[in-house]
């Protein structure tokens, strides 16, 4: 039993594999998986997956921070309007990148808190893109967690365990993706070993972000996610079956989906 929690099933580089691709994902034992919009077009594609893949695709919708930059003068309202499609679990993905030029800060930051305020306003759970920017993360939400505890996630969790801490004071969850399993990331699996059981998520970031032993092997798909589950229940000091088992159970509550 697992759950890729964050792919990107819309992506051009499934386009001949894409059915193909769900197939491999259910015969590696997954239950389910998101497919993350990142634009408004994006967003939209995404929940027709999960239309096309009803209760095993599941979406979530809006603009990620590379793309901010890019938006329309109706994106944001095409993300409000896809919010209460069915099959739409999560708003995101969003958050900061301070790696990439493409968008001013500022901007960023604006449009992180229109995700964070609509998850609230629709009552599902925002997924945070994060690179290079955990801090200006941290800041931005703070507010917001002084209110009450936040529904969201650290999609592809790269930072060290005072910055997790922090945020999973703040009640999010923390997902861990291919970097895990990379020989480097001694420091992340230390991490790992310490976030507490129920706040746990696994996910591919497919198509990118392939696995040990498949390192560069693209593209990336959901079925790999077992190799990060693996590589998770190691450093934790667990089997497989009951990692999996704990990360899907995480996985169906926080999207609010059934057992």
């Amino acid at each position: 039993m697992l759950f890729d929690t964050h792919a990107h099933l819309d992506s051009d580089q499934f386009n001949d594999q894409r059915d193909a691709v769900v197939q491999r994902a259910k015969a590696a034992g997954l239950v389910g998986m998101m497919t993350i919009g990142t634009t408004a077009a994006s967003s939209r594609r995404a929940c027709d997956l999960a239309a096309e893949y009803p209760g095993y695709v599941y979406a979530a919708v809006g603009i990620q921070p590379n793309y901010v930059g890019e938006v329309e003068a109706d994106d944001w309202q095409t993300i409000e309007e896809l919010a209460g499609f069915p099959g739409v679990r999560a708003i995101g993905e969003t958050g900061l990148d301070q790696y990439w030029d493409d968008t001013p800060l500022v901007e960023q930051i604006d449009y992180f808190q229109r995700h964070i305020e609509l998850s609230q306003k629709v009552g599902l759970p925002f997924i945070v893109h994060m690179r290079e920017s955990c801090p200006a993360i941290i800041d931005t939400l703070r507010p917001y967690a002084a209110k009450g505890s936040l529904a969201g996630v650290m999609h592809s969790f790269t930072g060290d365990w005072d910055q997790a801490k922090q945020l999973l004071d703040f009640g999010l969850h923390i997902s861990f993706a291919g970097m895990l399993t990379f020989k480097k990331s001694q420091d992340l699996r230390g991490v790992a070993a310490q976030v507490p059981e129920d706040r746990l998520l696994i996910e591919t970031d497919a198509p990118y972000l392939s696995p040990e032993p498949l390192r560069g092997k693209r593209p990336n798909e959901p079925a790999r996610v077992a190799h990060t589950l693996k590589c998770l229940a190691e450093v934790r000091g667990k089997s497989v079956e009951s990692m999996a088992e704990i990360t899907t159970h995480n996985a169906r509550r926080f999207l609010a989906l059934p057992e």
